[in-house]
């Protein structure tokens, strides 16, 4: 009777435990719990001098075993091959740095030459995006577009009602293009890998950010574009 009562409140504790867990650690906490409780019955069976009983269960169950551990180790290695959370993607202008982060989708951004060099896009106000927007557009083309995915992103279709120079910005002769092809490294950068990356890696990370930024799903043809290249790059 004891022995029962016990193990009553050790399942109860149990559940309690299990319940308060995060839903995403659920699956491990399962995991943990049946080992503890083989453990702990392989104890009281070799305790009681019970335990020739066990060996004959776990030869019964032997087959059936052989056929589900590889499943749940394969899932588990599956599992810890995924991208680590916290992954990010650059993409670089002449006169912005932008980072794109994989698991929120948020953009954020730095300028790196003009009147407001050194500062980071999330500081500036409404009348100082428009400005910079209009910086861009003089000076180079690729960072306007690259503003504008960030506008977009951020603000949706409202910050169109305050520019009024999108047909009015006459390109500059200093103005710096730089649409030319993509190094290695920026390739790298904007799919948020590594050097050394395998062509199953890079396919991954590139349908992993089409996934967020394609322009079906709300996202922006610019980004689109230069991820697709960086794709090319690599794999070429």
């Amino acid at each position: 009777m004891p022995l029962t009562l016990l193990v009553i409140v050790l399942s109860v504790v149990a559940w309690v435990w299990l319940r308060n867990q995060p839903a995403s650690q659920r699956k491990p906490a399962i995991i943990k719990l049946v080992l503890f409780a083989g453990t702990g019955l392989v104890l009281l069976m070799a305790i009681t001098g019970r335990l020739h009983f066990l060996f004959a269960l776990l030869a019964f169950l032997f087959p059936l075993l052989r056929r589900i551990l590889p499943s749940l180790l394969s899932g588990r290695v599956a599992g810890a091959a995924k991208a680590k959370p916290g992954n990010k993607s650059n993409v670089a202008s002449e006169i912005l740095d932008m980072t794109l982060d994989h698991d929120s989708a948020e953009m954020t951004g730095k300028i790196l030459k003009g009147p407001m060099a050194d500062r980071a896009l999330d500081d500036l106000s409404e009348q100082e995006f428009i400005e910079l927007l209009g910086y861009c557009r003089r000076h180079d083309e690729d960072s306007a577009r690259l503003l504008e995915t960030y506008l977009d992103r951020r603000f949706g279709d409202s910050w169109h009602a305050d520019d009024h120079g999108s047909g009015d910005e006459e390109p500059s002769g200093d103005r710096g293009h730089t649409g030319g092809p993509l190094t290695n490294s920026e390739a790298l950068d904007i799919l948020g890998l590594k050097p050394g990356a395998s062509r199953e890696e890079i396919i991954r990370a590139h349908r992993k950010m089409m996934q967020k930024v394609h322009p079906d799903r709300g996202g922006s043809n610019y980004l689109a574009a230069r991820i697709n290249e960086a794709k090319e790059c690599l794999l070429n």
